[in-house]
């Protein structure tokens, strides 16, 4: 179990900071919590456990059959680090959270999941971190590969929910100090993943 826990806190990294940074998904549980209840916001959460299968798949079989290349899995490596850096440095610079509510029609899960599936981000996130991440803990153990995944999602879709239950008891919770301060601390730790990723790159270069 030791040798999983380098994937468990990559995963409750990765999935918290998916799940509290704003973006189209976590607009939609805020709105559906406040235009109706905390429940319709908890199913809008539980989008990505129904739309990120397929990506998974997809993504981890591609890059499954690209891993003999150094070259293009040090390449997908630097993207890696260029799509967590930006992750990073949006959540450092954050200033105040702005959703805009009032053009979110009124929502439900099967928006949700096509909101999802359309946006890019789980497409970039699998093909440049996620599946990398992935094949690394399976070629560890399967239990690496299922813990990885199991505390992504937990993270990801708990720490959603758990706004849910929040912004229906405080309607200010997401302009609070401490909110913003909780994404900025995660972006700094992001940029320590980037900088993981970018030294793999470096490796599969033979630059280092």
């Amino acid at each position: 179990m030791i040798e999983s826990a380098p994937f468990l806190i990559a995963g409750l990294i990765f999935g918290l900071a998916a799940g509290i940074s704003p973006g189209p998904l976590l607009t939609l549980v805020i709105s559906e919590t406040i235009r109706q209840n905390k429940k319709a916001g908890i199913m809008v959460a539980t989008a990505p456990l129904l739309t990120d299968l397929p990506i998974i798949f997809v993504s981890v079989f591609i890059l499954a059959k690209l891993s003999s290349s150094h070259l293009i899995l040090g390449t997908i490596s630097v993207f890696g680090a260029l799509f967590i850096g930006r992750l990073a440095y949006e959540c450092i610079t954050l200033k105040s959270v702005e959703l805009n509510l009032q053009t979110a029609e009124t929502q439900s899960l099967r928006r949700g999941v096509i909101i999802n599936f359309l946006s890019p981000h789980p497409y970039l996130f699998w093909m440049v971190v996620g599946a990398p991440t992935l094949l690394k803990a399976y070629a560890m153990s399967l239990l690496s590969a299922f813990v990885f995944i199991f505390s992504f999602y937990l993270f990801l879709v708990g720490s959603k929910i758990l706004i849910a239950f929040i912004v229906d008891k405080s309607k200010t919770f997401l302009k609070s100090t401490a909110y913003v301060y909780t994404i900025r601390l995660l972006g700094f730790v992001l940029l320590l993943y980037a900088a993981l990723f970018l030294k793999d790159g470096m490796k599969y270069f033979g630059l280092i």
